[in-house]
């Protein structure tokens, strides 16, 4: 006899579990996903999990001294403009004038 759909996922389930297998969820933005994308189309990839999974052990296989560089974030330096910081200069010294004013 055939099996039903909640029997074939409480042997998929049962399986998962006993191997130790554990899901990730991984939310990103359109351009992450676009990098992803291409990335799987230029090694012919078709499973997203695949890919991540490879990506992952290919990463921790360089040790930390090569993955690290790849794993640094970009940060970002904001620079004030010129015509805020002479709105916030001005505001600050108004400021200072009041509270010796109200002393």
């Amino acid at each position: 006899m055939a099996k039903s759909n909640a029997e074939r996922s409480e042997k998929a389930a049962a399986k998962r579990k006993s191997r130790g297998e554990e899901e990730i969820r991984l939310h990103c933005m359109a351009g992450t996903r676009q990098a992803l994308a291409e990335l799987m189309a230029w090694s012919g990839i078709e499973e997203q999990g695949e890919a991540i999974t490879l990506m992952i052990h290919r990463l921790h296989e360089l040790g930390p001294q090569k993955c690290l560089p790849m794993l640094d974030p970009p940060r970002h330096e904001y620079v004030i403009p010129e015509n805020v910081s002479a709105k916030l200069t001005i505001a600050y010294q108004r400021e200072a004038l009041r509270i010796c004013h109200d002393e």
